[in-house]
Formats: C-alpha cells, structure tokens, sequence
C-alpha cells in the first residue's frame, strides 16, 4: 500500500457491533501505520447498527441494501437473492471507482457484495476472522482469499495466518490499574463497592437479565455491591433498577458505546462469549465469568470462551447451568487471588490482539498484489 495516490483499503462487514466495531478497529490499525482516514473506505448494510456507529467516525463509509440469510424458511429469504445480487453490482461499481488495492472481509451478510464483487475485479481479498470456528461468509470467502488473518491456532480458513483479533484502538489503551478511579467517575458509579458489569451482547439477553435480576433480588440489601446491567434496547423497560440506597445499587442501560470505561472501572464482568467480548476481555485483563449463547451457530461461542477457561482466564458457566451464576459471582467476590489470576491470565492471551500483525498482514497481501502463500 505504497502508493497513497490509490484508496489502500476497502474493509466489508456489518449488520451487527460484533462485526462492526471490529472492522472499525481494523480501519484504526491501519490509520496508526500511517495510512489517511480517507484512504479507508467502509461497506456495511443499511439496516444494520452501522447506520448508528459509522456517522460519529471519520471514515468514508457506503451501506448497501442488503439483507442476511435466515437457516429456517421466513419472508426476508425470499428477498435476499435480488437484494444480494443488486448490491454486488453496486458494490462492482464502487470498487471500479475507488480502486482499492486490497478488500478486508470481516465477516457477515453484509460482507458478500463486496467480496464478490473484488473476486469479479481480481482485487485481493483478506478474510478477518475471529471466532474459533469461522461463521458462513468467512467461511465462503476464504475460498478464494489471498490469506485469512484468524486469533485462534488451527484454523479451518486456506492461507490462516494468527494475526490475533482486531480490537479498537480506544480498548487496548485501556490501563485497569491507573483507570478504574476516573471510568467510575465518568460512569457515576461509587468508587467503594465491588463492581459487577454485565454484558448481553449488542440485542441484549433475556437469559443474563433474569439470572442478574434474580442476583440483585438476592442480595438487595448488599451496600457493597454494584451492577451496571447492559441490558439491550428491546429490554430496557424491563428491567428494574435499585438505586442504592440502603442496599445494592443495580444500573440499567440499553446500550452502551463507552466500552473502555467499563472494562477499567469492572471488578468482574458476566457476558456472552461472542469473539469481540472474548477478546476485549483478552486485551484488557479482565476477569470474567462467560455464558455462551447456546444457540450460536455450531456452538462457536462455547468455542470462543474454552480459549480462555481452558488457559484459567475466565470461568465457563454453560447457559443450562445459569441458575448457578449468582453462585458463581460470590465465589470470585470471596476469593480476590482467584479474580486476579483471571485478569492475569487474560491479559497474557491478549499479546496478540495488541499486536500489529494483523496491519502487516493486510499491507502484505495489497502489496504483493495476490496470495501470500499458506501460513498455517
């Protein structure tokens, strides 16, 4: 990507913040090696969460009108053939007009149109792919990519490289020991009570919001515990909150964009085990107990958190066994060694997401113009 008269890099991906927000950090990593914000240009989907994220950053950006592939037969499939095949071939016309030397597939619906229309222009292609098993698109387009940056060894992507997950510049700044004191401040949370964050995922879930309703319930009269309960748009009115006064302060938000203050200010986090979170925690060295989503494609996210549970960098609580996270929660609070060793141990995982191998990796493949041989 020498030649700065040239866009450097088209980077596709969307619909949700899972792939959103690590294709922003890819578009960060690149900028940090010196390359203009407008020489990065971003492709996502109209109806995806990219339509919130996108307008507060500085990257040129094109959503397309394209739609996801649903596993049972509903309505929106029946779309999803006109709308795939209208976007790649206005995805074949932006390409032809900004003349990317590289395309960076980060995975998801939204991520076709463009792939497909790079594989059309011969214009290389980069799958990032961060879970331990790599979802359909990933999967797809690695057919025919020049090379596949992955986090986890042994990937089932031709020409994988561990490069390690993208994670956004703003996160792997996060210092937890110098940090914690000014994130409660700019959360208004109570520097004195041990903190419990919890973390659904961008939709929310129904499933960590009982089991922590259920756990504030319990410990209602507990002056020394705070939750800040992320719970999802769709259930945000569902959700009681306590304010603390004579007892256990539980905060609840729909959404919440200032991940950074979070993972400083949290004594534990309880989440999903979606690639991002898993990385985040990664990066960051926060303890954390995960419930994987059981009805994740393949099972992916149990996938994604053995990575950590099984290096002793975050407790496994299996969805089935979620009765038992109040349990689980206590049994970190009263043993503070053990929630170190977590933190420690995540942070050790995390090397490589603060590395820049994935940066090099795409300036490699737009360099060479095409594969740069098999790197598994």
């Amino acid at each position: 990507m020498h030649d700065r008269s040239r866009l450097a890099c088209l980077i596709a991906a969307g619909g949700t913040a899972g792939h959103v927000l690590p294709a922003l950090a890819i578009a960060e990593t690149l900028q940090d090696t010196g390359h203009a914000v407008g020489s990065l240009h971003y492709v996502g989907a109209q109806r995806g969460i990219e339509s919130r994220l996108l307008p507060s950053t500085p990257y040129p950006h094109t959503l397309l009108d394209v739609v996801g592939f649903q596993r049972s037969f509903t309505r929106r499939n029946l779309g999803f053939a006109t709308k795939l095949v209208r976007a790649t071939l206005q995805a074949v016309a932006l390409l032809r007009r900004l003349r990317p030397r590289v395309v960076v597939s980060v995975g998801g619906y939204a991520s076709m149109p463009s792939v497909l229309a790079a594989r059309r222009l011969r214009i290389p292609i980069v799958v990032v792919s961060f879970d331990r098993r790599p979802g359909r698109a990933s999967a797809l387009s690695g057919r025919f990519a020049a090379a596949a940056a992955v986090a986890f060894d042994g990937s089932s992507l031709p020409r994988a490289e561990v490069t390690g997950a993208p994670v956004r510049r703003v996160i792997r700044q996060v210092d937890r020991d110098t940090g914690r004191r000014p994130a409660r401040v700019a959360l208004d949370l109570p520097d004195d009570r041990f903190l419990v964050t919890v973390i659904g995922g961008s939709l929310g879930s129904a499933v960590l919001n009982d089991a922590i309703v259920r756990y504030a319930a319990e410990h209602a009269d507990d002056r020394r515990l705070a939750i800040y309960h992320v719970v999802g748009e769709r259930f945000r009115d569902l959700v009681p909150e306590r304010d603390g006064t004579g007892g256990v302060l539980h905060r609840v938000v729909g959404f919440e964009d200032r991940m950074a203050f979070l993972w400083a200010a949290s004594d534990l986090v309880v989440g999903r085990g979606g690639a991002s979170t898993v990385a985040e925690i990664a990066v960051t060295g926060t303890p954390a107990i995960l419930v994987p989503w059981a009805a994740s494609a393949e099972d992916h996210q149990t996938m994604n958190v053995r990575w950590l549970s099984d290096n002793g960098a975050a407790v496994l609580l299996p969805e089935s066994h979620v009765g038992g996270l109040s349990d689980a929660i206590e049994a970190l609070r009263a043993d503070p060694l053990q929630l170190a060793t977590l933190g420690v141990q995540a942070w050790r995982l995390g090397e490589a997401n603060r590395s820049g191998r994935l940066g090099q990796l795409i300036e490699r493949v737009a360099a060479a113009g095409g594969p740069v041989g098999d790197q598994r």
